[in-house]
Protein backbone atom coordinates (compact mmCIF):
# COMPACT_ATOMS: atom_id res chain seq x y z
CA UNK A 1 0.00 0.00 0.00
CA UNK A 2 1.52 3.36 -1.00
CA UNK A 3 2.36 5.68 1.88
CA UNK A 4 1.77 9.43 1.64
CA UNK A 5 3.55 11.81 4.02
CA UNK A 6 2.56 15.41 4.67
CA UNK A 7 5.42 17.81 5.45
CA UNK A 8 3.78 20.89 6.97
CA UNK A 9 5.26 24.29 7.63
CA UNK A 10 4.96 27.97 6.98
CA UNK A 11 7.88 27.81 4.52
CA UNK A 12 8.40 31.57 4.76
CA UNK A 13 10.52 31.04 2.70
CA UNK A 14 11.41 27.48 1.76
CA UNK A 15 15.14 26.84 2.31
CA UNK A 16 17.70 24.27 1.21
CA UNK A 17 17.15 22.59 4.59
CA UNK A 18 13.48 22.06 3.73
CA UNK A 19 14.39 20.80 0.26
CA UNK A 20 16.92 18.38 1.74
CA UNK A 21 14.23 16.91 4.02
CA UNK A 22 11.81 16.54 1.11
CA UNK A 23 14.42 14.74 -1.02
CA UNK A 24 15.25 12.32 1.78
CA UNK A 25 11.60 11.80 2.70
CA UNK A 26 10.86 10.97 -0.91
CA UNK A 27 13.18 7.96 -0.58
CA UNK A 28 11.07 6.74 2.36
CA UNK A 29 7.55 7.54 1.18
CA UNK A 30 5.77 7.04 -2.11
CA UNK A 31 4.30 10.54 -2.12
CA UNK A 32 5.28 13.65 -0.16
CA UNK A 33 2.92 16.59 0.11
CA UNK A 34 4.57 19.83 1.18
CA UNK A 35 1.74 21.50 3.08
CA UNK A 36 2.22 25.27 3.22
CA UNK A 37 0.27 26.61 6.18
CA UNK A 38 -1.58 29.90 5.84
CA UNK A 39 -0.68 30.65 9.49
CA UNK A 40 -1.69 34.33 9.62
CA UNK A 41 -0.81 34.43 13.35
CA UNK A 42 2.87 34.32 12.34
CA UNK A 43 2.42 37.34 10.02
CA UNK A 44 4.38 35.73 7.18
CA UNK A 45 6.62 37.81 4.96
CA UNK A 46 5.13 36.26 1.82
CA UNK A 47 1.42 35.64 1.19
CA UNK A 48 0.32 32.02 1.03
CA UNK A 49 0.00 31.88 -2.77
CA UNK A 50 3.56 33.16 -3.20
CA UNK A 51 4.97 30.73 -0.63
CA UNK A 52 3.24 27.89 -2.47
CA UNK A 53 4.60 29.09 -5.84
CA UNK A 54 8.15 29.46 -4.46
CA UNK A 55 8.02 25.99 -2.89
CA UNK A 56 6.81 24.51 -6.18
CA UNK A 57 9.70 26.15 -8.00
CA UNK A 58 12.27 25.07 -5.40
CA UNK A 59 11.01 21.47 -5.49
CA UNK A 60 10.46 21.17 -9.24
CA UNK A 61 12.05 18.06 -10.62
CA UNK A 62 11.58 15.92 -7.51
CA UNK A 63 9.08 13.28 -8.56
CA UNK A 64 6.31 12.23 -6.22
CA UNK A 65 6.19 15.64 -4.51
CA UNK A 66 3.21 17.99 -4.43
CA UNK A 67 2.92 21.43 -2.86
CA UNK A 68 -0.42 22.58 -1.47
CA UNK A 69 -1.52 25.44 0.71
CA UNK A 70 -3.86 24.76 3.63
CA UNK A 71 -5.76 26.62 6.32
CA UNK A 72 -7.18 23.95 8.61
CA UNK A 73 -6.14 21.53 11.32
CA UNK A 74 -3.13 19.64 10.06
CA UNK A 75 -4.63 16.24 10.84
CA UNK A 76 -7.78 17.14 8.88
CA UNK A 77 -5.63 18.19 5.92
CA UNK A 78 -3.56 14.98 6.21
CA UNK A 79 -6.70 12.84 6.17
CA UNK A 80 -8.11 14.73 3.15
CA UNK A 81 -4.84 14.00 1.33
CA UNK A 82 -4.90 10.33 2.31
CA UNK A 83 -1.68 10.72 4.31
CA UNK A 84 -0.78 8.31 7.08
CA UNK A 85 2.39 10.19 8.07
CA UNK A 86 3.18 13.71 9.23
CA UNK A 87 6.82 14.54 8.57
CA UNK A 88 8.54 17.05 10.84
CA UNK A 89 12.09 18.36 10.75
CA UNK A 90 14.29 18.70 13.81
CA UNK A 91 17.29 21.01 13.47
CA UNK A 92 18.36 21.07 17.10
CA UNK A 93 17.48 19.62 20.49
CA UNK A 94 15.68 22.88 21.25
CA UNK A 95 13.09 22.01 18.55
CA UNK A 96 12.24 18.71 20.20
CA UNK A 97 10.04 19.82 23.10
CA UNK A 98 7.65 21.81 20.90
CA UNK A 99 7.62 19.12 18.21
CA UNK A 100 6.96 16.44 20.84
CA UNK A 101 3.90 18.39 22.06
CA UNK A 102 2.61 18.79 18.50
CA UNK A 103 3.08 15.09 17.80
CA UNK A 104 1.23 14.15 20.99
CA UNK A 105 -1.69 16.45 20.16
CA UNK A 106 -1.87 15.15 16.59
CA UNK A 107 -1.83 11.56 17.89
CA UNK A 108 -4.79 12.41 20.18
CA UNK A 109 -6.70 13.99 17.31
CA UNK A 110 -5.78 11.36 14.71
CA UNK A 111 -4.41 8.09 16.16
CA UNK A 112 -4.20 6.64 12.64
CA UNK A 113 -1.67 9.28 11.51
CA UNK A 114 1.94 8.83 12.67
CA UNK A 115 4.52 11.58 13.11
CA UNK A 116 8.02 10.91 11.79
CA UNK A 117 10.99 13.17 12.54
CA UNK A 118 13.95 13.72 10.23
CA UNK A 119 17.02 15.84 10.79
CA UNK A 120 18.51 17.89 7.97
CA UNK A 121 21.95 17.25 6.58
CA UNK A 122 24.57 18.85 8.82
CA UNK A 123 25.38 21.53 6.25
CA UNK A 124 21.76 22.78 6.52
CA UNK A 125 21.16 22.31 10.24
CA UNK A 126 21.72 25.99 11.06
CA UNK A 127 19.45 27.36 8.32
CA UNK A 128 16.01 28.62 9.31
CA UNK A 129 13.53 30.70 7.38
CA UNK A 130 13.69 33.44 10.00
CA UNK A 131 17.51 33.67 9.76
CA UNK A 132 17.31 33.75 5.97
CA UNK A 133 14.77 36.59 6.14
CA UNK A 134 16.97 38.49 8.59
CA UNK A 135 20.07 38.16 6.40
CA UNK A 136 18.05 39.25 3.35
CA UNK A 137 16.57 42.21 5.24
CA UNK A 138 20.08 43.48 5.90
CA UNK A 139 21.13 43.09 2.27
CA UNK A 140 23.09 39.88 2.76
CA UNK A 141 23.49 37.21 0.12
CA UNK A 142 21.11 34.31 0.83
CA UNK A 143 21.94 32.43 -2.38
CA UNK A 144 23.68 29.63 -0.50
CA UNK A 145 20.60 28.94 1.63
CA UNK A 146 17.69 29.09 -0.81
CA UNK A 147 16.70 28.39 -4.41
CA UNK A 148 17.56 31.26 -6.82
CA UNK A 149 13.86 32.11 -7.28
CA UNK A 150 13.48 32.44 -3.50
CA UNK A 151 16.60 34.62 -3.27
CA UNK A 152 15.20 36.89 -6.00
CA UNK A 153 11.80 37.08 -4.29
CA UNK A 154 13.45 37.97 -0.97
CA UNK A 155 15.59 40.65 -2.60
CA UNK A 156 12.51 42.18 -4.21
CA UNK A 157 10.45 41.93 -1.00
CA UNK A 158 13.16 43.45 1.22
CA UNK A 159 13.74 46.54 -0.95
Amino acid sequence: MPITAVYPGTFDPITHGHTDLVQRARRLFDRVIVAVAANPAKAPCFPLAERVALAREALAGIGGVEVRGFDSLLVDFARRMGARVILRGLRAVSDFEYEFQLAAMNRELAPDVETVFLTPAERYAFISSSLVREVAAHGGDVGGFVHPAVAAALKKRMR
